[in-house]
């Protein structure tokens, strides 16, 4: 799954949603379960949630979503392997990115 966000500082927990496709309750019970899932809250306590946020949101929504682990599972592979584990997941996500435009180039010809 790529997330198409714009680059921002912040961004709103409606806007994370909608780039994952799920409900905002589930980046709320996410960030209660998750440590490192820290967004900021303004004075009304809305959430801010910051690039670095959205990379730990997609590491985890791979894990869950896709890999298919349980909550404990993926705190767990989180906390034990977490380097290797992102490392892996970006060079998954640039070869998506790759893949996607050689089948763009492909179509075009």
């Amino acid at each position: 799954m790529h997330i198409n966000l714009p680059e921002k500082r912040y961004y709103g927990i409606g806007e994370v949603a909608e780039a994952f496709n799920v409900n905002t309750s589930l980046i709320r019970f996410w960030e209660k379960e998750f440590d490192a899932i820290k967004p900021k809250k303004n004075a009304k306590g809305n959430r801010k949630f910051t690039p670095e946020d959205i990379k730990n949101l997609e590491l985890i929504y791979h894990l869950v979503k896709e890999r298919g682990f349980t909550l404990d599972g993926a705190k767990i592979h989180l906390k034990e392997e977490k380097q290797k584990t992102l490392s892996n997941f970006e060079i998954i996500r640039k070869l998506e990115g790759i893949k996607s435009e050689l089948i763009n180039l492909k179509n075009q010809l």
